[in-house]
């Protein structure tokens, strides 16, 4: 047998890959890919059990899955639709204002809710219903723009907050174990808010209109809200509970999927809770939790089989690094980050990127903070839905086919490229960190 084919890479990379393909191309469903995956890790034995399945104790995985029980209750009881009675008053006037106020709402949530995937679970039932008042019907390409509108403005807007993403957090706390270094959340949010939240979050709005045109109705129905029910009432006190269980975690410790957790188990129990086995079974979308658990699963295995770490030894290699050329050391470290997006996905990027920042910056002569910072733009810009594991637990959500995230994955991601990259690099050179 050749040293090709004992080479200890090859046969993860195998795996790796055609699951990446898979999810790419969509040639099977998403969660079959997920599941191939899973048999194929285990038969081959690439990795350990625990990291393989690694994601089902993620507190990612948990925060999906009690994303879509709670989200299955405020549908039930109503305070969906009432809060979207609210908002529908005032913001379907038009397209462009109805589209602008959900990505505005998922990117103003993002400074007060420390989890992405809770801060979607809590939008998406009061989105669709919303949707429903203004004449959308789910399916409809108009549906899938808002569903979209909530998955990117979540995440790919959230980049700019320091704590409110999975990414972001990772990358801090890389920095401070590898180099000491701890990010403060001002300067983050300076550095970053200009160029990758509000322009992107323009954008992001002009590109739903474009690819999702729709056509709200004003609400016909003037009369006021009933009172609230009991039911409601009860829904309304535990999600204030848990909103601030969320917004006050640095305080008590308790992890946002726990609580979530803790909450879903309550909306659930007989004679206490809102929803029944048979409700459970059928808004709880275990096709998407499986997808979810197989992107966080991959990127466990990615790092563990030191494939990450040769890609970014190699990328290091070839990337056209130079401190006589800052912008086109800025582009290839972007470049960097985009490419290890594919094999590790948002969550796992920064573990391996911040780790190789000290040889990033020897090459460019760009100071250490500075090359930390550049990854945001790569990692917070997808150019395939499975890199980000919020946006796909939306698409689940508002069951957007594959095809429509693509396009405007690969439109925004073209935009940010063209157009927000450079403004990025003129933005850090004003701040003075290049």
């Amino acid at each position: 047998m050749s040293l090709w084919l004992t080479y200890p890479l090859l046969l993860p990379s195998l795996i790796v890959g055609v699951t990446i393909v898979l999810w790419a191309t969509s040639l099977l469903p998403e969660f079959i890919t997920a599941l191939l995956f899973f048999t194929a890790a285990m038969t081959a034995k690439i990795a350990p059990p625990e990291a393989i399945f690694g994601g089902f104790s993620s507190s990612a995985f948990w925060l999906v899955f009690s994303g879509f029980v709670l989200g299955v209750a405020i549908r039930k009881t109503g305070l969906a639709d009432r809060a979207a009675r609210a908002l529908s008053a005032k913001l379907t006037d038009s397209w462009v204002l109805m589209v602008a106020s959900v990505v505005l709402l998922s990117y103003a949530l993002a400074f007060v809710m420390p989890s992405n995937m809770g801060r979607i679970a809590l939008l998406m039932p009061i989105v669709a219903a919303m949707a429903k008042r203004a004449g959308i019907p789910d399916g409809s390409r108009a549906w899938f723009g808002l569903a979209l509108a909530v998955g990117f403005g979540t995440f790919q807007l959230s980049a700019t907050i320091l704590p409110a993403n999975v990414p972001n957090l990772v990358m801090s706390g890389a920095a401070e174990g590898s180099y000491g270094i701890h990010l403060n959340y001002v300067p983050y949010l300076l550095l970053h808010t200009p160029v990758l939240g509000i322009l992107k979050g323009l954008i992001l709005i002009g590109l739903i209109c474009w690819l999702f045109p729709g056509s709200p109705k004003p609400p016909k129905e003037l009369v006021p809200s009933e009172p609230m029910g009991r039911d409601e009432k009860r829904l309304a006190w535990l999600l204030a509970v848990v909103l601030g269980m969320w917004v006050t975690e640095s305080w008590h410790g308790v992890g946002p999927a726990w609580t979530g957790l803790a909450a879903s188990v309550i909306v659930m129990l007989p004679r206490v809770g809102f929803i029944t086995g048979e409700e459970f079974s059928a808004g709880v979308n275990m096709r998407t939790c499986i997808y979810v658990a197989g992107i966080l699963g991959l990127a466990i295995v990615v790092t563990q089989t030191g494939i990450g770490t040769a890609v970014g030894e190699a990328l290091l290699r070839i990337m056209p690094l130079d401190a006589d050329r800052p912008f086109t050391s800025f582009l290839a470290l972007t470049g960097i980050t985009t490419a290890l997006n594919f094999i590790m996905t948002a969550n796992g990027v920064p573990a391996l990127y911040t780790t190789l920042a000290q040889s990033f910056s020897d090459a460019t002569g760009f100071p250490l903070l500075s090359v930390i910072m550049i990854q945001v733009l790569g990692y917070s810009t997808p150019l395939l839905p499975y890199q980000a594991s919020p946006i796909v637990v939306a698409m689940g959500l508002g069951k957007v086919p594959a095809k429509a995230g693509m396009v405007l994955c690969l439109a925004l991601a073209i935009a940010t490229y063209l157009v927000l990259l450079p403004l990025d690099y003129v933005w850090f050179s004003v701040l003075g960190r290049l």
